[in-house]
């Protein structure tokens, strides 16, 4: 039967987050997560569908896609089809052909699970190694070690206040309190909680997001940041413990979050905060013509 690639129209962004949060298992390479899209909801319902590809057959959805910027296809998998001939070709073709809607002309990228066919037919048509990314992972079956500084979950009254953590983490930020609310009015945030972390002088000083995808699976973190005026002090790597310790009363299994490899700074943070390097893995690029 044939497979069809498709946009969701907004309302409809709830029922393919409930199928992708299906999809999360520590058995299973690590793809995308419902928390990618719940952290790209910060645009709004409306550019998130626009921003979302599904490929199904018969009705039954097989993979989805996250166009996570202008020009970076991010996919996940329904169980059992990392290697199914026919809709990695779909994929493959999708993604490859500008004028199907997956991604636009010029150079693009296209993150797969490691062990996904797609990447093997890609590889095949052209496409080249791009950028390296590290995950880390951590098991959530034991208690985690108390994070050592205050942390609270907030709400929309402290909104602001995660916003401006977030915003002096990150360089070229456009993170805001707007983009908070319409973070949290999404479909998947009702599995997530935002943590700020103060200092002894009640000063917010890292912010982070936790995504679950429901009891015994795995959960992400999306983002983690520590305000540019209050590094060096551990906070990275007590607000990861507060965000493992999040997950596990939420229900998860585990936790994993996937950082540039350039990024040795966070790498080490997560690795101080009990999480393990698993892999590396590189994304695909395509060379504009």
């Amino acid at each position: 039967m044939t497979i069809e690639m498709g946009t969701p129209e907004a309302g409809r962004l709830g029922d393919v987050t409930r199928v992708l949060a299906g999809w999360q298992d520590d058995e299973v390479p690590v793809q995308l997560h419902p928390g990618d899209v719940g952290w790209f909801w910060r645009f709004g319902a409306e550019r998130t569908a626009r921003a979302t590809r599904t490929w199904s057959r018969a009705g039954q959805l097989l993979a989805v896609g996250l166009l996570d910027g202008p020009d970076l296809l991010r996919l996940a998998f329904a169980p059992g089809t990392l290697r199914d001939g026919d809709l990695a070709r779909q994929v493959a073709a999708d993604a490859s052909a500008p004028g199907r809607g997956a991604l636009p002309a010029g150079q693009v990228y296209v993150e797969a699970p490691a062990e996904a066919l797609v990447r093997d037919l890609l590889a095949e048509d052209g496409w080249r190694d791009g950028d390296l990314w590290t995950l880390l992972w951590r098991d959530l079956g034991a208690p985690v070690p108390d994070p050592g500084v205050h942390v609270e979950v907030i709400g929309p009254e402290q909104a602001h206040e995660w916003a401006e953590v977030v915003h002096a983490s990150f360089e070229k930020s456009t993170f805001t309190g707007e983009r908070w609310h319409a973070m949290a009015a999404g479909a998947p945030y009702a599995d997530a909680r935002c943590l700020l972390a103060r200092d002894e002088r009640g000063r917010a000083v890292a912010a982070v997001a936790v995504w679950s995808a429901g009891q015994g699976r795995l959960g992400l973190i999306e983002p983690m940041g520590v305000h540019r005026d209050h590094r060096g002090h551990g906070y990275g790597r007590a607000i990861t413990f507060a965000a493992a310790r999040a997950l596990r009363d939420l229900g998860s299994s585990s936790v994993v979050v996937y950082t540039p490899s350039t990024n040795t700074g966070a790498v080490a943070t997560y690795l101080s905060a009990g999480l393990r390097r698993v892999s590396e893995r590189r994304d695909l690029y395509r060379a504009a013509p």
